[in-house]
């Protein structure tokens, strides 16, 4: 089994669960500080480029949710999104960043299971956000 195979089996909804159950507030402060960082990273990664504006509403309901404006969510799905942003943040994760053509495989991955999780949550705030404006 290569390396490749065997991050690739590391990567579930299991890995993120456990992720997710480590977020503190602190985290959710860190991925909403670092947006312009890690959107320039999911538009510049063409693996990731698909999360672009998916990245722009997950952005959108952490900002909210911290103005205190939009709390019509569970921690669960907050904390899948900070989880998932400073994953993609971090450029030493499971399978490093540089490492071309395999490097945003992981990154895909997380942002792939997180949406999955929080696809009715992100509908509910978009429905929201639209009655807002």
């Amino acid at each position: 089994m290569n390396m490749f195979s065997k991050k690739k089996k590391e990567i579930d909804e299991e890995y993120l669960k456990k992720g997710v159950a480590k977020v503190k507030d602190g985290d959710v402060e860190i991925a909403a500080k670092n947006q312009d960082t890690i959107e320039d990273k999911i538009v510049n990664a063409s693996a990731l480029r698909k999360y672009t504006e998916l990245g722009k509403l997950m952005f959108g309901m952490l900002q909210d949710y911290r103005k205190g404006v939009y709390s019509s969510v569970p921690w669960f799905t907050i904390a899948s999104i900070a989880f998932a942003l400073l994953y993609v943040l971090n450029p030493l994760d499971l399978m490093p960043d540089f490492i071309p053509g395999l490097g945003y495989v992981d990154d895909f991955a997380i942002l792939t299971i997180t949406l999955r999780f929080i696809e009715t949550d992100l509908h509910k705030y978009l429905d929201w956000k639209l009655e807002e404006e």
